[in-house]
């Protein structure tokens, strides 16, 4: 794929996420957007139509045995990802997937081992730390302004906003967890990202589920009232999740989410703890929203805070664009889903110390 013709790009998934990859796709310039795979016949309608692909199938596989492609994008419920993937990685199409990679560590190993196999790209799609703030975080973080980063705290907190309560996103099989699986695996990537990814050692975790079992905490927000769907609501995951990790470098890193919580708003954060500084980013507010990203260190033995310049974000359409370039790379060997892989390690990690109740050694 080191040559300089069209990719021939499928996207199966035609929802928010699915329509991504999509503008992502459309802005490359190199690549062909030739079929499009889902469930909603009114969406493959209007996306076909927009993105200009002609070939629509209601069954994924299709697209994958018709449709000729070199790149396909996984955008569809968690479960479904795996079985996808494989078929597509055997098929000799790379592919770029939506997070979570998989419902559970075992079966993102056998993504992996199918990359492998088959000598493919499989990449997974984490947009959060394309954040122009957390690009320049990053910066200071590789530049040693901060020393030593010893202690990190990361959390994306829902005042309320479980999602789709009673459908896939609630049930343990379709969706393999709740906010630790949703939500918090970002910012679990964000701080690995950050902190040059160290491996996890050990984790204690726990999980609650006080609100979704009540059929609240959705969009009808929290308190006595309903949210449409009555007293019982199928809710087999958790609403808030917390974890302490003890790092291979001697750090450690405090991890939570939830997806509704008596909380005054919406807030994600990265706090790092360094040995000559450290910086607080901050993404919430309600009704009105605020960004904020801090910097604190010590310049010729005068304490100073530093305010950086932030980059423009690059979302969704930063990570097609690096995914293209992964697959029109000579190295695929580097670029077998094993990122990934370590993020849903740690995930299964954390729910089988709150099942147990005690902290796991990975």
């Amino acid at each position: 794929m080191s040559d300089t013709r069209n990719l021939r790009a499928g996207v199966i998934g035609v929802g928010w996420a699915g329509e991504q990859h999509l503008i992502g796709y459309a802005a490359a310039g190199n690549v062909d957007i030739v079929a499009l795979a889902g469930m909603e016949a009114d969406r493959l309608e209007l996306l076909g139509n927009a993105y200009g692909a002609d070939l629509r199938y209601a069954d994924w596989e299709q697209v994958l045995d018709e449709a000729d492609l070199d790149v396909v994008s996984i955008c569809t419920p968690t479960a479904l990802h795996a079985p996808m993937a494989i078929a597509a990685l055997n098929a000799g199409i790379h592919v770029l997937s939506e997070k979570p990679m998989a419902e559970n560590a075992v079966t993102a190993q056998k993504m992996v081992d199918a990359a492998i196999a088959n000598d493919k790209v499989l990449d997974v799609l984490f947009n959060h730390r394309r954040g122009g703030q957390v690009k320049a975080l990053k910066k200071i973080v590789d530049s040693g302004l901060l020393g030593r980063i010893y202690y990190a705290k990361a959390g994306w907190l829902r005042r309320s906003g479980i999602p789709g309560l009673g459908s896939w996103f609630t049930k343990m099989k379709t969706a393999g967890g709740g906010p630790m699986m949703d939500i918090g695996v970002h910012m679990l990537d964000m701080a690995m990202h950050l902190l040059d990814e160290p491996s996890v050692s050990t984790v204690s975790a726990t999980t609650y589920a006080e609100f979704g079992p009540r059929g609240i905490g959705g969009a009808t927000g929290l308190g006595s009232q309903k949210s449409g769907v009555g007293d019982s609501v199928e809710f087999e995951v958790e609403d808030l999740s917390t974890a302490f990790m003890r790092l291979d470098s001697g750090g450690t890193l405090l991890l939570e989410s939830s997806w509704a919580s008596w909380i005054p708003h919406d807030l994600i954060y990265i706090n790092l703890y360094g040995s000559d500084g450290g910086a607080t980013l901050e993404l919430g507010g309600s009704p009105a929203t605020y960004t904020k990203l801090d910097v604190w260190t010590e310049v010729s033995g005068f304490p100073a805070e530093i305010q950086p310049d932030i980059p423009p974000s690059g979302g969704h359409s930063e990570a097609v664009l690096d995914f293209l370039a992964k697959v029109r790379s000579d190295n695929h060997d580097a670029h077998r889903g094993h990122e990934g892989l370590a993020r849903s390690l740690v995930v299964d990690a954390c729910y089988a110390s709150a099942a147990k109740q005690r902290e796991v050694t990975l």
